[in-house]
């Protein structure tokens, strides 16, 4: 299930699951902090094997959920590791009132995390916010939904004649961004091009999506075109 890319750096692949009527992938990144504590962003479906995995890493102290789309499976990972504290933006907690958060996720990272990961905080949409993630040692961005990467096979086997909507949302590996429709509710773009402006000023090398084909490498160049709807 964990695929190893980097000495303290995972990534789980998950089960599609259904948005909007079609299959979304979907994936998870587990980061070994400094102190040994295990960082889980956007938990996918957790599996007997899954869990057997993560558990040889090391304790699972913090369940990162980056916008309020990405919570389906924190309650089942919160029973599996009860000593895990949950994390969210204010919209992902405000979806969840049935579980106990420890903290509310902004733009400057939290210090149970601060030596390993930075964020930054894309807002300013009246339908979504999220919260971008920078990876320091291995140099990896960590993007939810504003970069999609869906490929041609597999928009031709899941999505069949959907896959125009794909296409003219700007989801697939070579558009690589966020849906047309969210891009066009961010009405104060302010916030989000600070946000945009922080995230291109990382040293990055690598990138994570939850949905779509892994990126890998990367450059400053691949981020300043996904996030270019921004405008300056």
């Amino acid at each position: 299930m964990l695929e190893r890319t980097h000495d303290a750096l995972w990534v789980a692949e998950g089960q599609n699951v259904r948005f909007f009527g079609v299959p979304y992938p979907t994936r998870s990144a587990i980061i070994r902090l400094e102190n040994g504590d295990l960082w889980v962003w956007s938990p996918v479906k957790l599996t007997a094997v899954l869990r057997a995995e993560v558990s040889q890493l090391g304790p699972v102290r913090h369940l990162v959920s980056p916008n309020k789309l990405h919570h389906l499976y924190l309650k089942e990972w919160k029973a599996a590791f009860p000593g895990a504290q949950l994390w969210g933006p204010r919209s992902t907690i405000k979806k969840r009132p049935d579980l106990e958060f420890y903290g509310a996720l902004q733009d400057d990272p939290p210090s149970e995390w601060l030596p390993d990961i930075d964020q930054a905080w894309f807002r300013g949409s009246f339908a979504m916010d999220e919260i971008v993630f920078l990876h320091r040692p291995s140099a990896t961005v960590i993007v939810a939904d504003l970069i999609q990467t869906f490929s041609d096979a597999f928009l031709r086997k899941h999505w069949g004649w959907y896959s125009f909507l794909a296409r003219l949302d700007g989801l697939t590996q070579e558009q690589a961004c966020a849906p047309r429709e969210w891009r066009w509710s961010f009405i104060n773009r302010a916030p989000a091009r600070r946000a945009r402006d922080k995230v291109l000023g990382w040293k990055c090398r690598n990138l994570i999506v939850a949905h779509g084909e892994r990126p890998g490498a990367i450059d400053q160049a691949f981020l300043t075109k996904s996030f270019r709807w921004l405008g300056a």
